[in-house]
């Protein structure tokens, strides 16, 4: 299938970019590295009058830090996510997730805001968010509001985006001395979206498992993460099943969903647990 019409603007400054929002409201959508837009067009299942291209808007890409933090521009590639040395170190969890996302061709255009501002609940990147406790940046014309990543995801591609803002960055704590992390999926086939998933990360003094793949955003299971963190593997996959509620879906029934996730605590226990 074809696209439906649509105008297209490329601006060069944020003014701009807010000036076409105020101008367009609902039917503008901002386009980043449309890897997940341009199907959403072909397939007919969006059709906004204009686009908003954001690639020659300067200062919303590119990976920093401060002295505790990484700050992510939304418009970072996934490929420079995947390569960024800073990102392996201070933020191992999303270094670990970025070779399961779709395939090469696509991590060399998506972007991480345009990822996370979709908000598809089976993909990895939101779950990361969550489990990392990040903070997303988001713009407006009367300035810029820090919203927690698990306040962020609202529901099925839903997000706390309010009209006229944009995902302008990402920070996230770097990893302390004693941080672990674990991250893996079940997949059909490498780079098809997750039938489970799991991402998880501890420091002293707290431990988080999300989930993607099972509801309609990421699924975080703070009894399961005490139970781990006190050492009882079992015990965690047991309330892991009482607390995990996954919708039914062409990849597996509910059951087989909560099987699923109880295989992937299991594979992960080890890597969250050492000393």
């Amino acid at each position: 299938m074809k696209a439906p019409s649509f105008g297209y603007v490329k601006p060069r400054d944020l003014d701009q970019v807010f000036d076409l929002l105020d101008q367009h409201g609902e039917e503008a959508k901002l386009l980043a590295g449309g890897q997940s837009l341009m199907p959403s067009l072909n397939l007919r299942l969006s059709s906004p009058a204009i686009l908003i291209d954001l690639n020659a808007v300067p200062g919303l890409a590119g990976i920093s830090e401060t002295a505790s933090s990484l700050v992510i521009g939304a418009m970072t590639r996934h490929l420079v996510l995947e390569t960024s040395a800073l990102l392996a170190r201070y933020a191992p969890l999303v270094a670990a997730a970025m070779p399961h996302i779709a395939h090469p061709a696509i991590r060399n255009r998506g972007t991480i805001g345009g990822s996370l501002s979709f908000a598809d609940p089976a993909a990895e990147l939101p779950a990361c968010m969550v489990a990392l406790n990040a903070t997303f940046v988001l713009q407006g014309r009367a300035g810029e509001r820090r919203v927690a990543a698990a306040s962020f995801f609202k529901g099925l591609f839903e997000t706390d985006l309010r009209a006229g803002e944009i995902l302008r960055a990402v920070e996230i704590s770097k990893a302390a001395a004693d941080h672990r992390f674990a991250f893996d999926e079940l997949a059909r086939r490498h780079g098809d979206y997750a039938m489970v998933g799991l991402a998880a990360a501890a420091e002293a003094g707290w431990m988080n498992l999300v989930y993607f793949g099972v509801g309609d955003r990421p699924v975080a299971l703070p009894k399961a993460a005490t139970a781990l963190r006190g050492g009882d593997v079992e015990a965690a996959v047991a309330i892991l099943q009482a607390e995990l509620d996954p919708p039914g879906d062409l990849n597996g029934g509910p059951e087989t969903k909560r099987h699923l996730a109880g295989v992937l605590l299991r594979r992960a226990a080890p890597s969250l647990l050492k000393a």
